[in-house]
């Protein structure tokens, strides 16, 4: 209950130091055994972010009072980056001389998952450590090939103690979760020496965006089973230069800081088969107009993509067309949003007709695709079958984007003279 711990010294009245104490014997015990961890705790954090060149520039004397470990709360939390310790039962030893219970959550490794071997190893993903009425989360991340981190879902296994901490009440794990590596700055809060994230607001802002989606390699599989692969040399070599090309797409829109997501075949190929379907010839973007920047054109030539075709204008219908190498061609369409949908346009050169195609609202995920953290639609199915239809797990190999589609509708003709404006082919 606590009470075993004398008050901190000059901790404000009404505050409860059971949990600083806690914290600090977690910190002392990660310290001794060599355990770099780092806070992650979005509400301590929030109150450092405000804090922030005061904590970095004040000495390390004595804090007159716990502003930031003495709330009382159910939990605190912090991160462990999974290659920078050696797993080792000594720990966990160590924590119960000093009174810890502890619970390990474990899960499968998606890491090891491919279309060849869905391999069924188990991976640690969170440790909770409880002392008094004070548990620390600690959530496992781990290093994924597309250079980010990521962190699996909390989920008990059935023999769990489901009463061991308020579960349902934790910031981590209700969601598998993608960010960027943070660099760390030590500080010292409230007379403890703590690493927290350099930027605290950034990692707070990853963090409500970080959900993750894995690729469905399981459905995959059976999709190649009814419709075996094409692994002719045409096949491979545009998959080939399908990746080079997104990967350059993600790096230009990345250093503007423009939000993108995979749409369109390129999505398809993504949640159907998790790969480049090889006869789709382009690589396909999403933009949300409100996130459209004058400087894209320019960034993508510079990046040695010339433009292709600039069809529409910024109020309606916008998309490009850059030329990848040989005739991969990457496509940007501008997404539109409404009150109750999202559309995006299509123009027809020759005729000047106007096309709308119509999604269901959607918001969006992280996902790891061609070895690269990209964004795809978080309602994934509904946005495909409304592109796609309740057919969209057959293959089809010719695809009129003015009458396939099962959400195109037609929008009208635009005027002859702002045909030099909105219809402009390079």
């Amino acid at each position: 209950n606590g009470a075993a711990f004398p008050k901190v010294r000059g901790s404000q009245s009404g505050q409860d130091s059971t949990r600083w104490h806690v914290v600090r014997k977690f910190l002392g015990l990660t310290s001794s055994h060599n355990i770099p961890v780092y806070l992650i705790d979005p509400l301590i954090l929030g109150l450092v972010d405000k804090d922030i060149e005061q904590i970095r520039s004040s000495p390390d004397g004595p804090n007159p009072e716990c502003k930031y470990f003495c709330a009382p709360r159910d939990f605190t939390t912090f991160a462990l980056l999974d290659k920078t310790w050696k797993y080792e039962v000594g720990l966990f030893r160590t924590a119960e001389k000093m009174g810890f219970q502890w619970l390990k959550i474990i899960n499968k490794d998606p890491r090891l998952d491919g279309m060849d071997d869905l391999s069924g190893m188990e991976i640690p993903l969170h440790y909770i450590f409880k002392l008094a009425s004070h548990a620390i989360h600690l959530v496992v991340f781990y290093e994924r090939s597309g250079n980010f981190l990521w962190h699996g879902p909390l989920r008990l296994k059935q023999h769990m103690d489901r009463k061991f901490v308020p579960f349902q009440k934790l910031h981590f794990g209700r969601y598998p979760g993608a960010y960027e590596k943070p660099e760390l700055l030590l500080v010292s809060i409230d007379d403890l020496k703590v690493q927290i994230p350099k930027n605290p607001s950034s990692f707070l802002e990853e963090m409500s965006h970080s959900r993750f989606l894995e690729c469905r390699y399981r459905e995959a599989r059976a999709f190649f089973q009814l419709y075996p692969d094409d692994t002719s040399h045409d096949a491979v070599e545009f998959r080939k230069k399908a990746k080079c090309l997104l990967h350059l797409a993600a790096l230009t829109l990345n250093n503007l800081g423009v939000k993108f997501w995979l749409s369109s075949g390129t999505c398809l190929g993504w949640y159907r088969q998790c790969n480049v379907i090889p006869h789709s010839k382009d690589v396909d973007l999403g933009i949300f107009i409100r996130d459209y920047k004058a400087d894209i054109i320019p960034a993508f030539q510079n990046a040695g993509l010339p433009l292709k075709h600039k069809f529409g204008k910024v109020e309606d219908s916008l998309e490009l067309s850059f030329q990848g190498e040989g005739d991969v061609k990457l496509d940007i369409f501008f997404f539109y949003e409404e009150d109750d949908h999202i559309w995006n346009g299509g123009t027809q050169a020759k005729s000047g007709k106007k096309f709308k195609y119509l999604f269901p609202k959607f918001t969006l995920c992280w996902t790891e695709f061609v070895e690269l953290k990209v964004h795809v639609p978080c309602e994934t199915l509904q946005y495909v079958e409304a592109n796609y239809g309740p057919e969209w797990k057959v293959p089809v190999k010719t695809w009129d984007w003015k009458s396939s589609p099962f959400n195109v509708q037609d929008n009208g003709v635009w005027p002859i003279d702002e045909w030099d404006n909105v219809i402009q082919i390079y």
